[in-house]
């Protein structure tokens, strides 16, 4: 598997909101991963559609929105207009899940769901094969720099299993603790993208920051 490496403009610098994620881009990273949080479904506010356009105009990287809001589907077309080339939803926020894919799916934007740790693979198990992407989150959404929850790792691996055995591509993307030491835990058990706010942003210099959580989780592969 390649491992690509999303950072999250969560843990950027906004004051200076497009340099950021020019830097990033130039460091080597393979999405631009987009926290959107509506204060209810989890318990903080970032940024909308006007934003994700913002970044939109600055980058040709995928960009890889994560809707942490009560009723995704009243914000999907908002969310694709604003060139969105991943919108990921949270199962848990979603009555009618299959039909939300479908409507994302029908404009255009490749569609993901979101588990939280606590949250079984089995919410999922009969949509997976209409989705492009599974987000993880090996932490409790709605804040920055928590704790990598470990009893998470199980899941990532059984997910990859289940994935292998439909045999058919989809990307398993995991959120939250990512680091340089984590990359080799969630790499070994069959993450192949990695998102990453403070270790990245929080680091010295980027592109080695990048570069260490991308060869760990690769390295992790082969043993």
């Amino acid at each position: 598997m390649e491992i690509k490496v999303a950072p999250s403009m969560l843990s950027a610098d906004f004051r200076y909101l497009a340099d950021q994620v020019r830097a990033v881009e130039d460091a080597g990273a393979d999405f631009i991963h987009l926290d959107v949080m509506d204060g209810h479904f989890v318990p903080n506010i970032t940024f909308g559609p006007m934003v994700v356009n913002a970044i939109r105009q600055v980058t040709d990287l995928p960009l890889d929105v994560h809707l942490m809001i009560t009723d995704p589907d009243r914000y999907l077309k908002a969310f694709s207009s604003a060139g969105a080339n991943f919108i990921t939803v949270h199962a848990e926020a979603c009555t009618h899940l299959h039909r939300t894919i479908t409507r994302i799916k029908e404009l255009g934007v490749q569609p993901g769901v979101a588990l939280n740790p606590a949250t079984p693979l089995d919410n999922i198990k009969y949509v997976l094969s209409d989705l492009n992407l599974v987000l993880l989150m090996t932490v409790n959404p709605g804040f920055a720099r928590q704790e990598f929850i470990r009893g998470v790792i199980p899941k990532i691996r059984k997910l990859r299993e289940l994935i292998s055995e439909v045999g058919f591509e989809c990307f398993v993307e995991v959120d939250g603790g990512i680091n340089p030491e984590t990359a080799r835990l969630v790499g070994q058990a069959g993450a192949d993208v990695l998102v990453a706010g403070s270790a990245v942003f929080g680091a010295p210099n980027l592109a080695e920051a990048i570069h260490s959580i991308r060869y760990n989780a690769k390295r992790a592969q082969l043993v």
